[in-house]
């Protein structure tokens, strides 16, 4: 076998062409597929630590929070605001911080992100007081922002286009891995300590993960992709021959051709910052734009809502334990029956993002978006429904239509959302574009976070799920309106011309 070097040694290629370049044979025959590199399974693996470590905290905070409201004796709106408080540090740091990715590279914030989380992290354990825990956990969540666009460019800026959905969707999946052991740790902590401070041991037991991740991603390459975008091309071939290092060596010559201007680039600006007109100057980026946040915003709605409060919802309406419990006993008895309830319900989440993987590229991102966005509302519609009846069948419909939920926003728009938004624009604007999109997403996250425990006072779990069901179908509508198919397509041709 020799590898394609062999036959043309002088031509030059873009970054993509050769990431997606396969060996041949003598005789010219294309080998089916090519491993991935060591460095190729380091970057992935390195980048399914923030979504684990989203999914561990922000779902974790579910347990957490009757103890939380305990040892600080918080109100309704108090309690809405821990809730809220990472998602909405999620929401600035997505733009605020995933767009520098742009400016200063993928690298560098890839792994300034993980130090400012483990700095947060640590804090939260030992947080004294209720503004210090709320600064705390928004500085995790400001981390965690930035993880949204970065760790989705330095996955798809450095795998084959044909891959490029699966693993994408799998590092993503680690959300739902996170959300489910942190429903677990919570509960073998309250079993084993019952104590008012073991939300804080639950925060703590990321501590050391999170440092080990940090030191790791110092020895990952710059992305070629971005070194190309910033004309720095022999940066970009000495990254790229690191990134296809592989034994044996194909291609054994790294030759990169200058990017053709393209009319879709944008205006050159010495300053490059902020400008997010950038993202709706022309009509497919508008496009794009509104398919990257509208979706996203829709889902979050109920995915954190739901995610977040299962523990409190199951207890409302299963009337576990004691009604309104007044002791430390009493409070962690109920937390620990309803995490048992949502760590059932949360499996559902890998079971989604399971499906997701293994169909993204099969079905295509669209389909499976809308398909999801409607799963989503059937399952919502058996929840809501479950309230007007008692005994047995409610159990049944309220734990059918959460676990039909949690497994349709996985396949559907959980994963899709994310993994649009970091495909749909191109590379000089990928990260502003997935960070924006992922900040006006969390504003309905934070919205859901923080007026859930007062709306389920004033309004009730059914309205409220109701309420939900119909954004869930307006989700729908919006994909099928503005949907953009990017399944296998080559990341350098994203933004250069309309895909419909």
């Amino acid at each position: 076998m020799s590898d394609t070097s062999d036959i043309g040694k002088l031509a030059k290629k873009s970054v993509q062409e050769y990431i997606d370049e396969l060996p041949k044979w003598m005789d010219g025959t294309q080998v089916a597929g090519a491993p991935l590199t060591g460095m190729q399974w380091r970057i992935w693996i390195l980048a399914t630590a923030g979504k684990f470590f989203e999914g561990l905290v922000v779902f974790m905070t579910g347990v957490a929070l009757p103890l939380i409201v305990l040892e600080f004796t918080l109100n309704a709106a108090e309690k809405g605001m821990v809730g809220a408080a990472s998602l909405f540090g999620i929401l600035v740091g997505a733009t605020a911080l995933g767009g520098l990715s742009d400016h200063f590279g993928r690298k560098l914030m890839f792994i300034l992100e993980m130090v400012l989380f483990t700095v947060f992290l640590i804090a939260t354990t030992f947080s004294a007081s209720f503004p210090l825990l709320l600064f705390c956990l928004f500085g995790m969540g400001l981390a965690l922002g930035c993880d949204y666009p970065t760790a989705h460019l330095v996955i798809s800026e450095s795998i084959p286009s044909a891959v490029r959905g699966r693993l994408v969707l799998s590092a993503f999946g680690f959300q739902a891995v996170g959300a489910l052991s942190g429903t677990i740790v919570g509960f073998l902590i309250l079993h084993a300590c019952n104590e008012i401070w073991d939300w804080r041991l639950m925060y703590a037991i990321a501590i050391v993960p999170a440092i080990l991740v940090t030191i790791g991603r110092l020895f990952v390459t710059q992305s070629p992709h971005w070194l190309m975008s910033e004309g720095r091309i022999r940066e970009a071939e000495i990254a790229l021959q690191r990134l296809l290092r592989r034994n044996p060596q194909y291609p054994k010559t790294v030759r990169l051709a200058e990017p053709d201007s393209s009319p879709d680039a944008p205006l050159p600006n010495p300053s490059k910052w902020g400008h997010f007109s950038k993202l709706f100057t022309k009509k497919k980026r508008r496009r794009a734009t509104i398919l990257a946040s509208v979706p996203w915003f829709l889902q979050d709605l109920g995915t954190y809502g739901i995610g977040i409060f299962t523990p409190i919802i199951l207890a409302a309406t299963l009337g576990s334990g004691h009604e309104n419990p007044r002791s430390l006993s009493e409070v962690i008895l109920n937390d620990m029956h309803a995490a048992k309830g949502a760590a059932l319900v949360d499996i559902l989440l890998i079971v989604g993002i399971v499906a997701a993987v293994m169909f993204a590229d099969r079905v295509g991102r669209i389909r499976l978006q809308i398909l999801g966005f409607i799963g989503c509302a059937g399952g919502l519609f058996l929840a809501a429904l479950s309230q007007q009846f008692s005994g047995t069948a409610q159990l049944l419909l309220i734990f059918a239509g959460f676990m039909i939920f949690n497994f349709m926003t996985n396949m559907g728009p959980n994963a899709m959302t994310y993994l649009l938004a970091g495909e749909v624009f191109p590379t000089k604007v990928r990260g502003m574009g997935a960070g924006f999109a992922a900040s006006f997403a969390k504003i309905g996250a934070v919205l859901t976070a923080f007026l859930f425990p007062v709306l389920l006072h004033a309004i009730g779990t059914a309205t409220l799920l109701y309420i939900l069901v119909g954004t869930s179908l307006l989700g729908a509508w919006v994909t099928w309106r503005f949907g953009i198919e990017t399944s296998g397509m080559n990341l350098e041709r994203i933004g250069e011309e309309e895909v419909l």
